[in-house]
């Protein structure tokens, strides 16, 4: 395995897949890094919606809003997985909020969504976050029940090509020491 900076800086978002299936030893690891990924008080909040059925995914890549850069890669990608959390238990102490920003899903989600795309790159794939869809809709498709919220569709599989690495701010840029 490479230095895990070298993975860090090497990932990029993968449009265009190869479509070599991904097997389920690699598929396992992959989730073997979401299962241990941090979240608030160990909550594990994440359910984790793995879809490879063709039909299925040609019905998700119909809600992607008009222009997604993604939209070719939900069915070419062999995999889509969607990122979903159960909702009031993150950032939840007896069923009461206990934070300024009320549920920590979405943190917890970002956390376990950065395991699976440095795994996934580390063991040689390509994944694409995608957000801008009708989770709604998407719901529906995968089943998703109430109490469950959807946030992000991932194309996962071999990439076709490479990408290059856009710029990134110079660590002075966004650092601030003692105040802002």
């Amino acid at each position: 395995m490479e230095n895990m900076m070298d993975i860090i800086k090497s990932r990029r978002s993968i449009r265009n897949f190869d479509s070599k299936d991904v097997p389920q030893e690699v598929l396992d690891q992959i989730m073997e890094a979401v299962r241990w990924s941090p979240s608030w008080a160990n909550t594990q909040c994440w359910e984790i919606m793995i879809v490879k059925d063709p039909e299925t995914k040609k019905k998700l890549q119909e809600t992607l809003s008009k222009g997604n850069p993604a939209t070719r890669a939900i069915v070419e990608a062999p995999i889509v997985v969607g990122m979903c959390g159960k909702l009031k238990s993150s950032g939840y102490y007896k069923d009461q909020v206990t934070t300024k920003f009320g549920d920590w899903f979405m943190f917890d989600l970002g956390l376990a969504t950065q395991n699976l795309c440095l795994s996934a790159h580390a063991l040689g794939l390509g994944t694409v976050i995608t957000g801008l869809f009708d989770h709604d809709k998407v719901k529906e498709i995968l089943g998703i029940p109430e109490g469950v919220e959807l946030v992000s569709l991932i194309p996962l599989g071999y990439p076709a090509r490479g990408t290059s690495a856009p710029k990134r701010r110079e660590i002075s840029e966004f650092t601030h020491y003692d105040k802002y």
